[in-house]
C-alpha cells in the first residue's frame, strides 16, 4: 500500500501571519501612542485650529517652531509619583519625548500664528489670509 500523505494547508496572503504578530503590533501601537500625542485639526473661513493633548507636560517643556512650511511641536514629559504607608512604599517614574509636525497650508499668515496651553491641551490658531494672486512670469522662446 503506497504512503498516503496528509496535505499541509497552505496559507496565502495575510491569513496566518497577522495572528502570529498581533501582540507585537499592539505593543508597537501603544509605544507610538505614548510618544505621539493625540491631535485634532479643524478649519473655518478665517483660521486653522490644531489642538494637541499633552497631559502631564509642563508649558516650559514644549517647543513650537515653524521652518520651511512645517510647524513642529516637540517636548518632553516627566512624571514621578511616590506613595508611602505604614505597610507599603510605591514609587513610579515615567518620561519620554514627543514630536508632532504639520505642513502649514499656503494661505496661513505665518506671522500671526498663536498658541495657548491650558489644562494639558495645547491650542494653536493659524490665521488664514486671502490668497495672493500668483505672480506669473512669462518666458519667451529664443529663436535660433
Amino acid at each position: 500500500m503506497p504512503d498516503k500523505q496528509t496535505p499541509v494547508p497552505i496559507h496565502h496572503g495575510n491569513a496566518f501571519w497577522p495572528n502570529l504578530f498581533e501582540p507585537l503590533r499592539q505593543v508597537g501601537a501603544q509605544v507610538a501612542g505614548w510618544f505621539q500625542p493625540d491631535a485634532d485639526a479643524a478649519h473655518s473661513e478665517d483660521a486653522y485650529d490644531i489642538s494637541i493633548e499633552l497631559p502631564g507636560v509642563k508649558e516650559a517643556d514644549i517647543d513650537i517652531s515653524l521652518k520651511d512650511g512645517v510647524l513642529t511641536i516637540k517636548g518632553e514629559k516627566t512624571d514621578s509619583r511616590e506613595e508611602k504607608n505604614a505597610t507599603y512604599y510605591f514609587s513610579e517614574r515615567s518620561y519620554g519625548s514627543f514630536q508632532r509636525a504639520f505642513r502649514v497650508p499656503e494661505d496661513v499668515d505665518t506671522g500671526a500664528i498663536a498658541a495657548t496651553f491650558d489644562d494639558g491641551v495645547l491650542a494653536l490658531k493659524l490665521p488664514r489670509q486671502e490668497k495672493k494672486a500668483s505672480d506669473v512670469q512669462k518666458i519667451s522662446i529664443a529663436k535660433n
